[in-house]
């Protein structure tokens, strides 16, 4: 090979080059002389060193590629979920560019075996076994290989089910580039001078860059089925080898056991500098020896210093210390170097900051089911994704009027936010709809009405984010700037993800909202349909939950248990249903039948409520809310902690309500009289904390008055059938 003399051009080059010629053979020298025969097994160590690294990189390249598929195909899978029919060019429309290259051919089985050829076509596929389509329908990919012939290298193919939770469905299923997956298209893939293998579980090869059969050493085999990585020494067509092998696991992800990537290096490359070292070393020895004691002190600390803190850079950059800068002043390329380092590292941190940001964003928004906890994330967050001034979220409402709540707060998370009503013009809402993805607007004289709140805060020019729910405009995202900013494709496209995202968490919680207000909704309605069955207990169920409610904040319940509260007192009557309203109104005392068929009302709520699981928690409070304290109660009989906390507020609540309230055998009680009563049956017929707590809720409100007779009283002790 001819040398070209140009490289000296460079000041670096001509350093570089004086320092190799005048001190880098110096040592090697000395350590020849020393240690000469130390030579050669310290090249085969650092071989097998470079093997062992170089086997595995590649087996990490191959495993990151095989990531990597896995991402295209499962963007189809999700394209082709979300859209209507699998045609070839929706198919393919969702392939990345170069994904030519990574697949030769992506195909779409119906479950009734069915295939439609999205991209390319496929001749042959496998047939997939029903343990890969159960590793399927977990949602993950299969890899599934498929050999015409033993000399003919095997077709791997990448298999996932459109819709896991649908395996009928169907499945996607794509031919593999094997020369993308290898890496054996890629001339920098593997170390120079350096040989690939690849073996399946059963230590068959998959791939070999070797010409001919290839055949490894026994003791090799059997290590490869028990470790995970390891060296040895072969022998193939008269040529010696050290290798070096690294194993991937697949089975969890790709139901495939595991890969085994084999890097051999011929003792030839490796020992080839032995044949030039002899035969220079001597003429090296007599050029270098008289100069580099002069030259070489400050050659190389003018040469290494900027080395070194290049390296030292690299090394917090690949720990994501962004923030490093190195410092070179030594006026030549090195310096230049260090600028451009300075300048990626400044990059790489701005990019890497913004995405964890959005993926923070993106967790947290997805997970809220509550739109007031998203709007403040976006509030506070997204600042750090596009620094701005001012931000504002106007949500309007969902009958179609054009109101809206805006949200606004400045550019630091430490500003308060605020809330202002804003209306919007039939033509500003037809601007959003014309500008989908995002709208830059100058406030000028005459600024759009969600823009108002940004604008009397000194904002000159705003990015603005409609956010639409099935075509329907449902909110409005705006970053509002003192001066006019400067935004790159990258700033746009990752604030309408962020929108994006923000509409699917705004949906999600207005769906979840719509859903609480059903539900409440028709437990009111139910609760009334079961007073109505009585005129005597006409709204009997809200008020006794309404008491309950009060009484268990004072408890210090939590959320969860208040809500149990509510909806078990607005159902605790529900077996009622099931009572005769000649029982229900009857003015004077009860039978004894006539009492017995009262007192199933609790187990005939509870009967109503056990095919519904979600009311679970609720069971306990419409069966107990009868039972006494010391035991006298019904249906059960149960006694003290053994009848559940919700069962004895409402033990208190609903006696109370009923004491108050006119019946058909009695007139009500005044307020006073029936605390008194509640009190006397502390430790008896209540639990004395519950009323503690109701006693504490009634000093809280207004004195009522007396409205029966002492004589009403004597109705309290006696376990009333008809509360």
């Amino acid at each position: 090979m001819k040398i070209e003399g140009t490289f000296l051009r460079s000041k670096v080059a001509r350093r570089i080059f004086l320092l190799f010629v005048l001190c880098a053979l110096l040592p090697i020298a000395a350590l020849a002389i020393v240690s000469f025969g130390h030579v050669t097994q310290e090249l085969n160590r650092q071989s097998q060193k470079r093997l062992h690294q170089g086997s595995k990189a590649v087996a990490l390249g191959i495993y990151e590629r095989l990531l990597f598929l896995e991402g295209e195909i499962r963007i189809v899978a999700t394209t082709l979920t979300t859209q209507t029919g699998t045609s070839a060019s929706k198919g393919s429309a969702v392939f990345s560019e170069g994904s030519p290259e990574r697949f030769m051919s992506l195909a779409f089985i119906s479950g009734g075996g069915r295939r439609n050829d999205l991209f390319g076509r496929m001749e042959d596929p496998p047939e997939l076994t029903a343990a890969e389509k159960r590793h399927m329908a977990a949602g993950k990919a299969a890899l599934v290989g498929s050999r015409s012939g033993s000399d003919v290298p095997p077709r791997m193919f990448m298999a996932m089910a459109l819709d896991p939770q649908h395996p009928a469905r169907g499945t996607l299923l794509g031919e593999i580039n094997t020369t993308y997956l290898w890496g054996t298209g890629d001339e920098n893939a593997l170390p120079p001078n350096t040989e690939l293998c690849i073996l399946d579980h059963s230590l068959i090869f998959l791939v070999c860059s070797l010409p001919g059969r290839v055949s490894l050493p026994e003791q090799a085999m059997r290590d490869m089925t028990h470790s995970a990585s390891g060296q040895f020494e072969w022998r193939h067509d008269e040529r010696e080898f050290l290798a070096s092998y690294w194993t991937i696991p697949l089975q969890f992800r790709f139901f495939v056991p595991k890969w085994t990537v084999v890097l051999g290096e011929s003792k030839a490359d490796v020992l080839a500098p032995m044949a030039n070292f002899k035969k220079i070393f001597p003429l090296v020895i007599l050029l270098s020896l008289w100069v580099v004691l002069l030259l070489s002190i400050s050659q190389i600390r003018r040469s290494l210093v900027p080395l070194e803190r290049l390296q030292e850079g690299t090394r917090r950059i690949a720990s994501r210390d962004f923030g490093t800068r190195v410092a070179v002043t030594s006026g030549d390329e090195f310096e230049e170097l260090a600028g451009s380092f300075n300048t990626m590292a400044s990059r790489l941190g701005r990019q890497f900051n913004t995405l964890a940001t959005i993926a923070e964003i993106d967790r947290t928004i997805l997970s809220a089911l509550d739109t007031q906890k998203i709007v403040e994330v976006v509030l506070t967050r997204m600042p750090d994704v596009l620094p701005c001034d001012g931000i504002s979220v106007s949500l309007l409402d969902s009958h179609g009027t054009h109101t809206a709540q805006t949200y606004l707060r400045g550019g630091s998370p430490k500003d308060e936010a605020v809330v202002e009503a804003t209306a919007l013009t039939p033509r500003e809402v037809q601007g959003l709809h014309d500008n989908p993805e995002s709208l830059l607007v100058r406030l000028d004289s005459d600024p759009p009405h969600y823009l108002g709140p940004l604008g009397r805060r000194g904002v000159t020019s705003s990015l603005v984010l409609p956010i639409f729910l099935q075509e329907k405009l449902t909110g409005i995202i705006a970053l509002g700037y003192l001066d006019h900013p400067g935004f790159s494709q990258e700033d746009l496209t990752q604030a309408r993800q962020l929108a994006d995202q923000v509409a699917v968490a705004l949906s999600n919680a207005r769906l979840i909202e719509e859903l609480d207000r059903l539900n409440w909704g028709t437990l009111n309605a139910l609760a009334r349909t079961i007073d109505a069955k009585s005129p005597w207990t006409a709204g009997h169920s809200e008020r006794v939950t309404e008491l309950a409610l009060k009484i268990g904040r004072e408890l210090g319940l939590g959320p969860k248990e208040l809500e149990a509260l509510h909806r078990g007192g607005l159902l605790h009557d529900i077996g009622k249903i099931g009572i005769p309203a000649v029982i229900l109104d009857k003015a004077g005392r009860l039978t004894e039948q006539e009492a017995l068929t009262m007192r199933e009302h609790p187990r005939k709520g509870a009967r109503i409520l056990e095919p519904i699981p979600a009311y679970a928690e609720v069971i306990p409070i419409v069966l107990q809310h009868h039972e006494w304290f010391d035991g006298t109660g019904y249906p059960d009989g149960l006694a003290g902690e053994a009848i559940s906390l919700g069962g004895r507020i409402f033990a208190v609540a609903d006696v109370y309500d009923a004491l108050t309230s006119d019946r058909p055998y009695r007139a009500g009680l005044g307020r006073e009289r029936a605390i008194e009563s509640i009190e006397q049956g502390a430790g008896r017929q209540f639990d004395p904390r519950v009323v503690e707590a109701f006693l504490a809720v009634m000093t809280t409100e207004e004195t009522g008055s007396d409205r029966t007779s002492p004589e009403s009283l004597s109705a309290l002790h006696s376990p009333s059938e008809r509360r």
